[in-house]
């Protein structure tokens, strides 16, 4: 028996819609939320038409000219929309006739690009018990005839799989929201070594030895430190009948981890370094999970992933930023100050899920409402943006001068003292260890 797709009802109106302007096809991406039951589709967006489609529009109709390079730049741009808990679940295309043969190995190649493009930019690593399977949705334009089909994407040879639609009013009017606030203060060194200063790739390095202290984090739900496996919303309340929204909201502490491993002796490292990135603020995170028993380990799975990605996500716009009116080509440096950009929040009608965008503070709202419509077919009231948090930074030191031969020689020197006083420090504890036990022997031998 394949999946189950419980999806809005709203979507359904709005696909049909889409059929009756497709000239010959149109494709989209579905977003929502995986669990081990089932899954749920709260939105399909519609991926935006480029300039030259109209002009590709005047010869005969074939999937041929699909742009997965497109397609998969806008499945990045919207994943980094979404909170916690909401991913790019799957892909629809709606097609005249002709072109439904060709379809499903269509859906097929881009179901399996979007999930490779996606997965680069990932800090984090999936469960191996993680759901993998993605839709292919299929929408004839004539007949409104809907083929629902699956892919594993953690498998190249994947078949397709049958899977049910089924349409479900309110189907997000009660989901759980959980919320918390990081506070960020990562230290990135800048490696003498690497080429060009290369800044992006050495913060994605700290960021990623970042992640990890996430993920090892503890976790507080409404003050209580809560068993894995135990249901999130065990002992509360549940209302039934209820179709109007209304987030059931958990408050989160993030308690992060001093020391990493489990051995007490630590290992001081000597690199030598061109400078270093600081990462400073506080960032506002939010996931969240489908009302149907969730279990407390999903909640805390999202809202990490949603922590991790929130600074990741900044990180690379910033840069992109920077490229755009730097040039790639920056191989010296000053110190240089930067601001992350802030993250605002905007409800989505009939739901109690907000998504998530990204604001430099020159940008006017009515840019950040045109990002909306063009990436997720959305219009947005500027009164609806919520800014959530205060101005996060990057800070960019320099070393002033490059460590000379006589440098290099005192590093290597203090590296060397370093690893004798160590080992030092073993010789005498053993030392010590067998004084000990020959006392011992000797005491108990009078």
């Amino acid at each position: 028996m394949g999946r189950t797709y419980l999806v809005e009802e709203g979507i359904g109106q709005y696909l049909t819609e889409l059929s009756t302007k497709v000239k010959p096809y149109v494709t989209g991406l579905l977003i929502g939320q995986c669990s081990p039951q089932r899954d749920y589709v709260i939105r399909a967006v519609r991926t935006p038409p480029k300039e030259q489609q109209q002009e590709e529009s005047l010869g005969p109709p074939k999937l041929a000219s699909l742009d997965e390079e497109w397609i998969t730049t806008h499945a990045s741009q919207v994943s980094r929309m979404l909170p916690g808990g909401l991913l790019v679940l799957g892909v629809f295309m709606i097609a005249t006739p002709e072109l439904a043969k060709d379809g499903q190995n269509a859906l097929r190649k881009l179901i399996f690009s979007v999930e490779k493009s996606l997965s680069k930019r990932r800090l984090w690593k999936p469960a191996e018990e993680e759901v993998s399977d993605r839709a292919a949705l299929q929408i004839c334009s004539a007949t409104k005839k809907v083929v629902c089909r699956t892919y594993d994407v953690q498998d190249p040879k994947s078949s397709a799989k049958p899977a049910d639609w089924k349409y479900q009013s309110a189907l997000t009017a009660s989901w759980v929201a959980l919320g918390c606030t990081v506070n960020v203060n990562i230290h990135i060194p800048l490696l003498a070594t690497s080429p060009n200063h290369d800044l992006e790739k050495n913060t994605k390095n700290g960021l990623n030895r970042w992640s990890k202290q996430i993920e090892d984090s503890v976790f507080l739900i409404n003050g209580q430190v809560k068993d894995e496996d135990t249901e999130l919303l065990e002992g509360q309340k549940k209302f039934r009948g209820n179709t109007q929204p209304s987030t059931q909201f958990s408050d989160v502490k993030v308690l992060t981890q001093l020391c990493q491993g489990t051995s007490p002796r630590s290992t001081a490292t000597v690199q030598v370094c061109s400078g270093s990135i600081n990462l400073r603020g506080a960032v506002k995170c939010r996931a969240y999970i489908h009302s149907n028993k969730p279990k407390v380990k999903e909640a805390i799975q999202a809202l990490k992933r949603d922590i991790i990605n929130t600074l990741s996500d900044r990180c690379e716009i910033l840069f992109e930023d920077l490229i755009l009116n730097e040039g790639p080509q920056k191989k010296n440096f000053g110190r240089e100050y930067h601001v992350l950009p802030q993250r605002l929040f905007v409800p989505v009608a009939g739901s109690s899920v907000m998504l998530s965008d990204y604001k430099f503070g020159d940008e006017a709202a009515g840019e950040i409402q045109e990002r909306f419509v063009e990436m997720l077919d959305q219009p947005v009231q500027a009164e609806d943006m919520h800014i959530a948090e205060d101005i996060s930074t990057v800070d960019i030191c320099p070393v002033t001068d490059s460590p000379s031969d006589t440098q290099q020689a005192q590093l290597t020197k203090a590296t060397l003292l370093l690893k004798l006083q160590q080992n030092m420090g073993l010789v005498v504890a053993a030392a010590v260890a067998v004084l000990a036990s020959i006392f011992s022997f000797n005491y108990f031998s009078d």
